[in-house]
């Protein structure tokens, strides 16, 4: 189903922080549990009443197609560019009920800086691998001296971008692993 993609839980986890941030809430909680299982619910919610309102090249955006986003909305802050005019009445019934904005174009004003947000990290190059080293085996996770390891086969690089298997970005992916 296509509400369960990166993509979406991406969009949903910005959401998430930019209501943190319009609440001016810190994170810490006494009943940090409840709270985050409750924000995540809210966010869930919220992100399935705009999703489905979000043109196919926002949903699907990625560093691969960065370059068609771009193209297709060159400034998602504008309302030209990209319309929210069949954004759900219970998306922005809810943010305001809940007095996270004062009114419906307050709702939109906040969606599309979650939608800048979202197309920045979506679009955002994958992270220099050697960047991602852990402290534990990504596997066993003790805390012993690791080796990073291709997860894609240095030997088969070529025949993997030949075939089209595998972005190019995707290559040299790692994972650190004792011996």
């Amino acid at each position: 189903m296509e509400i369960q993609s990166s993509q979406y839980a991406l969009f949903k986890d910005c959401i998430a922080r930019k209501i943190l941030q319009v609440q001016g809430i810190q994170g810490t909680s006494t009943n940090a549990d409840d709270s985050d299982s409750a924000l995540d619910d809210f966010a869930s919610y919220l992100a399935t009443e705009a999703w489905s309102t979000l043109p196919a090249v926002a949903k699907d955006a990625t560093y691969e197609t960065r370059e068609s986003v771009s193209k297709s909305i060159p400034d998602p802050e504008s309302d030209e560019c990209l319309p929210l005019d069949s954004t759900s009445r219970g998306f922005t019934e809810t943010l305001v009920s809940y007095g996270i904005v004062t009114d419906e174009e307050d709702a939109l004003k906040l969606l599309r800086k979650v939608l800048v947000e979202y197309l920045e990290q979506a679009c955002a190059p994958p992270p220099v691998w050697s960047s991602t080293r852990t402290k534990e085996c990504e596997i066993c996770e003790r805390e012993v001296p690791l080796t990073y390891h291709h997860l894609i086969p240095r030997s088969t690089h070529a025949k993997v971008l030949k075939k089209g298997w595998h972005h190019e970005s995707m290559i040299n992916s790692v994972a650190w692993l004792c011996r």
